[in-house]
């Protein structure tokens, strides 16, 4: 009874998922899917009482992705709609995407996107290379906290002290040097090194972890030196850790909004900027076009990170 139980919810999503796409009936098909989504409820109920906690955890978590991939699917479907208008499928094309491409503004704010990424990625790959590497070896007390706390900050916080700090402490010291400081590139890329330093130190310190002391106390005693020891034993050891945390924080920077927002200042854009742009006016299959490319390159940069370090998902701090 449970099994049917979760072939009707199943179903039930499938119903819901295809309201989006179709041209006429949607609320009926809303309506059915809701109906089969309580059908599903009721048959749960009817069964054995100790596997009763099974079919509820299994019944919300169907539910839940749902919620969570629905929507991204039907961003990628309506990337291809020959229509102006995302209110229902009209016909395939791939006009949408041959417009971006010839988008001088979205073109330049991918370039910025990617400039902010690179840069960002690679100078917290090495601080936070350099910080994991320290936090497991000589466990400081106060390292850990500062290297975390980005992490766990809400990002309007972060970005709001950023500006403040930028626009209150380091323009005036900066100014009175005679050297002009403002909002830019520049400054997104500080803000961005700052929250990727903490996963790229997660990701290092979860490889060292699950590494045996011996090697490196082998290494020392065959005459290595501590660079001779961390150049040719640790840091290839770690290597698929510090690419992993260099493809998290790519992928971090590059999706970045609410920081990117309050730091780049006016003239400033990126990707995400641009689309927030963009539906403001409308959510036109441009739109969808453009956060399918992105949404590929983020899950692309995840999958090879998680090949990379499998331990990733189980790093603790």
């Amino acid at each position: 009874m449970r099994k049917l139980a979760l072939g009707i919810e199943a179903l039930a999503i499938a119903v819901l998922f295809g309201s989006f796409l179709a041209s006429g009936g949607k609320l009926l098909l809303a309506g059915a899917a809701a109906a089969l989504l309580a059908l599903a409820g009721v048959l749960g109920l009817a069964g054995k009482r100790r596997e009763m906690p099974g079919f509820w955890l299994w019944f919300v978590s169907l539910l839940a992705y749902a919620f969570l991939y629905i929507p991204l699917v039907i961003v990628v479907i309506f990337s291809f709609n020959d229509s102006k208008l995302n209110a229902e499928w009209v016909g395939f094309t791939t006009a949408w995407y041959l417009k971006l491409f010839s988008d001088e503004d979205m073109l330049r704010a991918a370039l910025n996107s990617l400039s902010i990424a690179c840069g960002a990625a690679a100078i917290a790959t090495v601080l936070g290379t350099m910080a994991g590497l320290s936090m497991h070896r000589f466990k400081p007390k106060l390292l850990p906290f500062l290297v975390f706390t980005p992490v766990a900050m809400p990002e309007i916080l972060l970005g709001v002290s950023l500006l403040i700090f930028f626009l209150n402490s380091v323009s005036p010291a900066l100014g009175a040097l005679g050297i002009d400081f403002g909002l830019g590139l520049t400054t997104v890329v500080i803000a961005h090194v700052t929250f990727c330093i903490g996963f790229v130190a997660i990701i290092v310190r979860a490889r060292l972890a699950g590494m045996d002391e011996s090697i490196f106390e082998a290494a020392r005693d065959l005459g290595a030196t501590p660079w001779q020891t961390f150049r040719l034993v640790t840091l290839p050891l770690i290597m698929p850790g510090v690419i992993a945390g260099a493809l998290m924080a790519f992928t971090l920077s590059i999706d970045d909004f609410v920081i990117t927002f309050f730091t780049s200042g006016v003239g400033t854009k990126t990707l995400p900027l641009e689309i927030y742009t963009m539906i403001k006016v409308a959510v036109t299959p441009e739109v969808n076009a453009v956060s399918a490319l992105l949404m590929a390159l983020t899950l692309g940069m995840i999958m090879i990170a998680a090949k990379l370090a499998p331990d990733l998902m189980q790093a603790k701090t």
